[in-house]
């Protein structure tokens, strides 16, 4: 009996396709894992580790991420070009190399202030008082915000970036997942740092090196340079890389081809001659001004969260960092932000089930999320009942926000060409940027005098007043940023340079 073979097209086609983009997906979802570990720091260890050593008030902690923030801003305008121009790979190479040169120098703003007061140790810091004390606190803020400085510009790079390999990975149809799924390290940094963080300075304090805040900006600094090593090796673009097959390729490219081109020709041949739309021109279109506002109501919210947290839970609840109940606030908080994961994948159900474009999907799902963050007006008066109530509705704000932020980032990919993605979320960056140095230097005004006088509002006094000023702010803020962008840009248009 005669045994058939099978024609090698027939086998070819039988295999399942490469998903390389996916392994391309978790390493954006491992920097940025890293970006949100750097930047929490700060927020986990100066309340309880660094104050008292450097005489901080809230309003020096509130300059320091004021400054850090308008310095990101201002950043991410040139970062989106820079990585355009120096190409993904190279450009977020030098993004994560800055900003990681910039986290491990926090460690050293208190060797620097000794010799510049002209103190020995520590603990001679902490011991001040008067005008000496003043000096230290002011001091130390310079040497802070200067190493701030270079992290946020480094960090700027990093959504830029990680939204432009996203589109050179993935079609429309799955970009908001993918971004998602990235955007949750985001979470997942917010959600280890509580629990590594405090305990790496309680660890390295204990043992006498230094107050331990040095180490661990130290050694969650470093991270970045492990990542470097991965991304050299396994980063190419989809066209040019061994490890994507023809099938992945042609589904990445789903959108642009036609049934029977060479996708990784065509895409080699649009990666080549696709123009950038100059810097200036993006302003003009309405696309542009919904990404602005859309990032500059709602990125404040999330800022706000992220820095300001674990001095929320200190100061009405009085529970320091390194204790297990803050710890396990601030975990269960970033879990339920977790939710966001799914929060990308709306967009994607809502075309397969109504046919609507990208872009009307994407709007519809940005509204439901919109509703959540109104949750948070009522987080103080749920406070007195528990301090859990709280946690769990800025838990709730936290995910919704991150949908949120993974929609607006693929609403970019839908209307602008490749070449110009990280230029437009530059830009956003950038307004979003402005908005959380406004929150942060405002927040650390508002608690001081809030403190002082002894402010009452509602029911509440002092400090708590002024938490929850800030809570309603960032609650009716993402409606108001949703009603902007539907107004400017109502329906779906492909911007083409």
């Amino acid at each position: 009996m005669e045994t058939e073979i099978e024609p090698m097209a027939t086998v070819t086609a039988k295999r399942k396709m490469t998903s390389f983009r996916w392994v391309i997906c978790s390493l954006l979802f491992f920097a940025t894992t890293v970006n949100y570990m750097d930047r929490q720091v700060l927020s986990l260890t100066w309340k309880d580790f660094i104050a008292p050593e450097f005489h901080w008030t809230d309003s020096n902690y509130g300059t320091i991420a004021a400054v850090f923030t308008i310095v990101y801003a201002v950043a991410n305008l040139f970062a989106g070009r820079f990585i355009d121009w120096m190409g993904t790979k190279r450009g977020y190479m030098w993004a994560i190399g800055v900003w990681s040169v910039g986290a491990c120098m926090h460690a050293l703003c208190g060797w620097a202030t000794e010799h510049t007061v002209g103190l020995d140790s520590a603990a001679e810091m902490v011991g001040a008082g008067g005008a000496l004390a003043s000096t230290i606190a002011i001091t130390s803020v310079y040497y802070f915000i200067a190493a701030r400085i270079i992290l946020g510009v480094g960090e700027a790079g990093n959504f830029p970036a990680a939204v432009k390999v996203t589109a050179e990975y993935f079609p429309k149809k799955d970009r908001a997942f993918a971004t998602s799924i990235f955007n949750a390290g985001s979470t997942i940094g917010a959600l280890i740092a509580p629990l590594s963080i405090p305990p790496i300075a309680r660890y390295f304090r204990d043992l006498g090196v230094g107050n331990g805040w040095e180490m661990a900006f130290a050694l969650i600094g470093a991270l970045g340079f492990v990542w470097m090593g991965f991304w050299m090796y396994y980063y190419k673009k989809p066209a040019g890389n061994p490890r994507v097959d023809q099938a992945e390729l042609a589904y990445i490219e789903q959108d642009n081809n036609t049934p029977g081109e060479n996708a990784r020709e065509k895409a080699t041949v649009e990666d080549s001659e696709t123009p950038a739309i100059p810097l200036l021109k993006c302003f003009r279109y309405p696309q542009t001004w919904a990404v602005i506002f859309g990032k500059f109501m709602t990125d404040c919210a999330w800022w706000f969260f992220l820095f300001w947290i674990p001095a929320y839970i200190s100061d009405v609840y009085g529970f320091s960092s390194d204790t297990s109940t803050a710890q396990m606030l601030i975990f269960v908080l970033y879990g339920i932000t977790m939710l966001s994961i799914y929060g990308g994948k709306l967009p994607t159900i809502i075309i397969n089930r109504t046919g609507l474009n990208p872009y009307a999907a994407r709007m519809r799902a940005m509204f439901i999320f919109a509703l959540f963050p109104l949750l948070t007006v009522f987080a103080q008066p749920l406070g007195q009942y528990s301090y859990w109530w709280p946690i769990i509705i800025i838990g709730l704000a936290g995910a919704a926000h991150q949908s949120w932020s993974a929609n607006i980032y693929s609403v970019v990919g839908d209307m602008f060409p490749k070449s110009t993605i990280a230029t437009v979320i530059g830009i956003g960056g950038m307004a979003g940027g402005v908005s959380s140095a406004l929150i942060n230097f405002f927040s650390g005004h508002l608690f001081d005098y809030a403190a002082a006088t002894n402010m009452q509002l509602l029911g509440f006094q002092g400090k708590a007043a002024g938490y929850f000023i800030i809570f309603c702010i960032c609650g009716c803020s993402y409606l108001i940023g949703w009603l902007i962008m539907i107004t400017l840009v109502p329906r779906y248009k492909l911007i083409k340079p």
